[in-house]
């Protein structure tokens, strides 16, 4: 058993090491930045979809890749209803709020599901980041699926990306995903930009704070990884309802203290790759 268990572990490694050939890079995209959580759940589409938003905010010219193919949240989040332009060879992205914006979700009616296997999964990815006209971006923001699966794969070994960010509430249990998740970016060689603890609290109209979810767990298991903490966003009601109405928070109102918080962590992230 044992034997038949060590031969296992040995084949997994093999199947992610780190490829040799050259990335493919995105056509029209300066930097490329993958936001992943390993763990489902903890608020990653919501945090992609602000960070493009204080990106924009801040000058920059930016699209969302949505690469979740079974749960594509990108159409409802930014009220998105009609299909790409298409020219047979390649898709235009659809332009919302000011940013550049393609997902699965664009091409299928709104309840179907994608009910495919990895090799058809891959192939999406790949169209999407080889026949999809971006136009000039300084940020190409890539909201992930959870795990640590073929989608991950096929961007760390075949597609340029510049960086990943990790998203995670500080419970235990998420964590262990999060220690996971970095496990492969470092094994694919893909640079960690840092951790983000989200939904990290919620403030009561008692001013107080209450810890819902554990405390100053992301910033442990980022010293513990050596990573960098970039900070932490706390739970309000206004976030979700934004983007249930399709407009994301940081769009809706950028005064809002919580869309200030994105601002600033969208300061902290242009400037490591700048």
């Amino acid at each position: 058993m044992e034997n038949k268990t060590a031969d296992l572990s040995e084949a997994m490694k093999k199947k992610i090491a780190p490829k040799s050939f050259t990335k493919n890079p995105i056509q029209g995209t300066k930097f490329t930045i993958a936001i992943s959580s390993a763990k489902g759940g903890v608020g990653k589409s919501t945090f992609a979809i602000n960070l493009a938003m204080a990106l924009k905010n801040l000058g920059s010219k930016v699209g969302i890749l949505d690469a979740d193919i079974y749960g594509p949240s990108l159409p409802k989040m930014m009220d998105i209803n009609k299909k790409p332009e298409s020219d047979g060879k390649s898709l235009t992205p659809i332009e919302k709020y000011g940013v550049q914006c393609i997902s699965i979700g664009l091409l299928v009616d709104e309840e179907t599901p994608m009910i495919w296997r990895g090799p058809m999964v891959i192939s999406a990815i790949k169209t999407f980041t080889q026949k999809v006209l971006w136009n000039n971006l300084d940020f190409l923001i890539i909201d992930m699926p959870p795990g640590t699966g073929d989608t991950q794969l096929t961007f760390s070994q075949e597609i340029k990306v510049d960086g990943a960010i990790i998203i995670s509430t500080p419970q235990e249990i998420a964590l262990l995903d999060v220690k996971r998740g970095i496990k492969m970016f470092d094994k694919l060689k893909v640079k960690i930009v840092g951790l983000i603890d989200n939904m990290s609290h919620f403030e009561g109209d008692d001013g107080k704070k209450y810890n819902i979810f554990g405390e100053g767990g992301v910033e442990r298991v980022a010293k513990e990884f050596n990573k960098n903490f970039l900070g932490k966003i706390p739970i309000d009601p206004d976030v979700g309802k934004a983007a249930d109405n399709g407009k994301p928070l940081v769009e809706e109102n950028p005064e809002h203290k919580i869309s200030k918080v994105y601002l600033e962590l969208a300061k902290k992230i242009k400037l490591s790759f700048l």
